[in-house]
């Protein structure tokens, strides 16, 4: 268990790193037409994270427990982790801020240490 603690507190330092001060528009800029965008994969990464920890330890995800698919407001299912994303999907996900982005891994995060 400490090793996913160890992997998790790293990921955390390091999704602050990455959306801090960054615009809705550069978390929502790719590349190109088939590139994720930061704002995807930060919310990718935390949905992955959210659903796979809370299946294992028979909880409530973060995300429809605490009202995070409802600030999010994005155009899927609130069971949808991002898996097999088509690019329209992905480029559906506008992010209204990286503190939204940071908040909700912030909980999930803290939701695995209150699991332990």
């Amino acid at each position: 268990m400490r090793v996913l603690v160890d992997a998790f507190g790293r990921m955390r330092d390091v999704v602050h790193e990455v959306v801090d001060g960054l615009t809705p528009d550069q978390l929502a800029y790719r590349v190109d037409g088939e590139a994720n965008s930061i704002g995807w994969l930060v919310w990718h990464l935390t949905r992955v994270q959210d659903d796979h920890v809370a299946g294992v330890a028979g909880s409530p995800q973060v995300w429809t427990s605490e009202g995070w698919a409802e600030r999010f407001d994005l155009p899927f299912d609130p069971a949808d982790i991002g898996y097999g994303h088509t690019a329209d999907e992905v480029a559906a996900v506008r992010v209204a801020s990286p503190d939204l982005l940071a908040g909700y891994h912030d909980a999930v995060h803290d939701g695995i240490i209150g699991r332990r």
